[in-house]
């Protein structure tokens, strides 16, 4: 039976609700400035006449940065790394969370620890650029993929998941039933755990896709360029053409803004476009494995 809300109750969900619409506000607004900023003329943007909807609808910027031939390869090889990166990552992570999840598994308190204190301290970059030199992995496509294909902080989510979401009950059945390890992993553990496993999928899937500093430091070859870094090159050519004749050509200076909003909706209108789709998993699995530790 429902209960009449009480004034103090009335007043808690008005503020909650207040909270809430402008929390959004905060943050949709930045997305649709820049996406209406990408299609508006420059010049209105400058100016300050643009500030919700596009104004004088324009689209040199869009057609300045997918005339660059490099841009379909670029995106079929984020594409390509995202995907190859995300399975590892992923396979990884949940191998190495089931692992130190598991009660009986001597020294997981030691690993625990020792995974944990990767998160604060780690070589830095001419010790790994050395490393990664030193096992060949310069200019190659697993260099995008390999080296810190395991984020920690998802590891102990996903390990955290498994402690409070799988039943013991269901590992003592498992293994009453014959199962070993393996056999309980993949039967038992990962049917239940959908929830976050598309969240790691989800994080590990925007990391690789942004991800352009390792292609800066260890590609050479333009073929293998992801996406971002392309983006990354026409946005900087663009800045530098446009500084440099800034007596000369103010058309080139309005074209170099346009360009910054576009390249900005390029890069993240693929990621926008699936996050919808796994909203509902996101919020279950990071709530779920964060109750305890």
């Amino acid at each position: 039976m429902n209960e009449k809300l009480t004034i103090n109750d009335r007043i808690y969900i008005t503020f909650v609700v207040f909270f809430l619409v402008l929390y959004m506000i905060l943050i949709l607004y930045p997305l649709i400035f820049i996406l209406s900023a990408s299609f508006s003329n420059p010049a209105a943007v400058l100016r300050g006449q643009m500030w919700l909807w596009p104004v004088g609808f324009n689209l040199d910027a869009y057609e300045r940065v997918f005339s660059n031939v490099e841009i379909g390869r670029s995106f079929i090889n984020s594409v390509l790394y995202t995907l190859v990166g995300t399975f590892i990552s992923l396979a990884l992570t949940t191998l190495a969370a089931f692992c130190i999840s598991r009660k009986d598994l001597p020294g997981r308190v030691f690993l625990t620890i020792f995974f944990t204190f990767t998160m604060f301290f780690s070589g830095g970059i001419i010790p790994t650029f050395l490393v990664i030199r030193g096992l060949g992995m310069m200019n190659t496509f697993w260099v995008m993929v390999i080296p810190g294909s395991v984020s920690v902080f998802n590891l102990l989510i996903m390990r955290t998941f498994f402690l409070s979401s799988i039943p013991e009950e269901l590992f003592e059945a498992a293994y009453v039933d014959g199962c070993n390890n393996t056999r309980t992993l993949f039967s038992v553990v990962l049917p239940l755990s959908t929830s976050i496993i598309v969240v790691m999928v989800l994080f590990y899937g925007v990391n690789h896709w942004n991800e352009f500093f390792k292609a800066l430091i260890y590609i050479r070859d333009r073929v293998r360029y992801p996406l971002q870094l392309i983006l990354r090159e026409i946005l900087m050519q663009s800045v530098s053409e446009a500084a440099f004749e800034l007596e000369s050509n103010i058309d080139r200076i309005l074209l170099s803004e346009g360009i910054k909003y576009a390249t900005c909706i390029i890069a993240s209108a693929p990621l926008l476009m699936i996050f919808p789709f796994l909203q509902k998993f996101f919020e279950r699995g990071v709530t779920v494995g964060a109750i305890k530790g």
